[in-house]
């Protein structure tokens, strides 16, 4: 049913009083997405363009989120927000797009979007993210951390799921914050925590949120690499250097000049490589092996261990003087069983990305038994084994089915196996 303002209304007349402005020039995605917010009372006013969506938004009293194409013919989503915000100071955004990247969504973040989404998305998903967007803060107030004794500024909160930190737990919430103050900074940064909590992820959105972004952004694992190979990954070797140098090769420093070197597994580094790290991080400089000349570069090193640091300085086998080096801006990734509230967010949000790989599609999203057994399993891997469970679910789902169930699961997590083994048990038994 629409109003007179030309805002379409639940048909049923009952409405939870939130207005959502949906763009998009593909009649086909207005019409499902404004179909299913509608279905799940909220207010809908559709735009087929950009200035369409600035022409409806200015006949609005008010507005409350903003789903809005990323390309279109006439302008991108970031203009229509941009504009769209003049007359709607603090709206709330979500950004589809079929032609997503890190920098776009990025971007979008810094003006303030509170989520970013590629096509072909799950509707459960985007039903999801949208109530989360109108319960989540937008921006939270904090004083510049360029500028000394600057006014303070609004640094956008974002749910990013392009950047995998999905999710709107406390301890989300504050990583997100940390992390995002950082990117703003030149500090080395330190991210602590155990396998599979995205450190990596973490890295890029420093590196995608801070002035280097233009700059290249290097990872090196230092545990997947001999000690032999390490020193020469990390600071080069010239022509001869050592038996196979047969032509001269710069290291992750320099390829990393005016960017991000990200040092995976810093805990891991032997201790003479160690020694060259500390000169490298104090003077700014590198050599290559077999070289005799010193490189400046200009790094902002970012570094992830999933190792107690600190121990490893009692035990003696990493130097306390690089641990002060590298433990200037330390952030804590919590693991998943600390952040159960994330669990569907982010299954959903593997579910759209594994659907997609997979040449698959699950209209139905994730039963609500499912999503159960997963929120009561403690996720000793992290958001790497919950990235694992939906793919195996997506991949083993029977052809035709059109949501997970609970079956799919694999009988890793508890509660699946010992239905498993009831199952089996009952069989032996002959009582089925």
């Amino acid at each position: 049913m629409e109003s007179a303002n030309g805002t379409m209304e639940p048909a049923n007349g009952q409405t939870n009083g939130q207005t959502i402005l949906i763009v998009d020039d593909e009649p086909n995605l207005r019409r499902v997405l404004s179909a299913v917010l509608l279905r799940d009372g909220y207010n809908v006013i559709v735009a087929d363009s950009g200035r369409d969506a600035i022409k409806k938004a200015k006949q609005q009293t008010s507005l409350d989120l903003l789903v809005t194409d990323f390309l279109m013919p006439d302008m991108n989503g970031l203009e229509v927000l941009e504009s769209v915000r003049k007359q709607h100071p603090g709206l709330r955004a979500l950004l589809i797009s079929g032609h997503g990247t890190i920098r776009s969504a990025v971007e979008a973040m810094r003006l303030g979007a509170f989520d970013y989404l590629t096509k072909p998305f799950e509707m459960e998903q985007v039903r999801a993210t949208v109530e989360r967007a109108l319960r989540a803060r937008p921006t939270l107030t904090a004083p510049s951390p360029t500028v000394p004794g600057a006014a303070a500024v609004k640094i956008p909160v974002p749910s990013a799921a392009t950047f995998g930190l999905v999710g709107e737990a406390p301890a989300t919430l504050e990583m997100r914050d940390q992390l995002l103050r950082a990117a703003a900074s030149r500090a080395t940064v330190l991210l602590l925590g155990e396998s599979g909590t995205g450190k990596e992820v973490a890295a890029r959105l420093i590196h995608e949120a801070s002035p280097r972004s233009r700059g290249a952004f290097v990872a090196v694992s230092c545990a997947a690499l001999p000690e032999s190979l390490l020193e020469s990954e990390l600071f080069g070797h010239e022509k001869s250097a050592f038996t196979g140098a047969l032509a001269a090769k710069p290291g992750r420093f320099e390829l990393a000049d005016g960017g991000t070197l990200f040092l995976d597994e810093i805990g891991d580094i032997p201790h003479v490589t160690q020694v060259k790290l500390l000169r490298a991080l104090q003077e700014r400089e590198v050599s290559r092996i077999g070289g005799t000349k010193s490189t400046k570069v200009d790094v902002r090193v970012v570094a992830a261990t999933n190792r107690d640091l600190w121990q490893a300085v009692q035990e003696g086998t990493f130097r306390l003087d690089l641990y002060y080096r590298l433990h200037v801006v330390p952030v804590k990734l919590p693991p998943l069983r600390n952040r159960k509230e994330d669990v569907r967010p982010l299954a959903f949000h593997f579910l759209a990305r594994s659907s997609q790989e997979n040449g698959r599609t699950f209209p139905g999203g994730i039963t609500e038994e499912a999503l159960h057994l997963m929120e009561q399993h403690d996720w000793p891997g992290n958001i790497r084994e919950l990235q694992n469970v939906m793919e195996y679910a997506v991949v083993m789902s029977a052809p035709g089915t059109d949501r997970i169930e609970s079956s799919a699961l694999p009988t890793l997590i508890p509660s699946q196996r010992a239905a498993a083994e009831r199952t089996r048990l009952t069989v032996v038994s002959g009582t089925r």
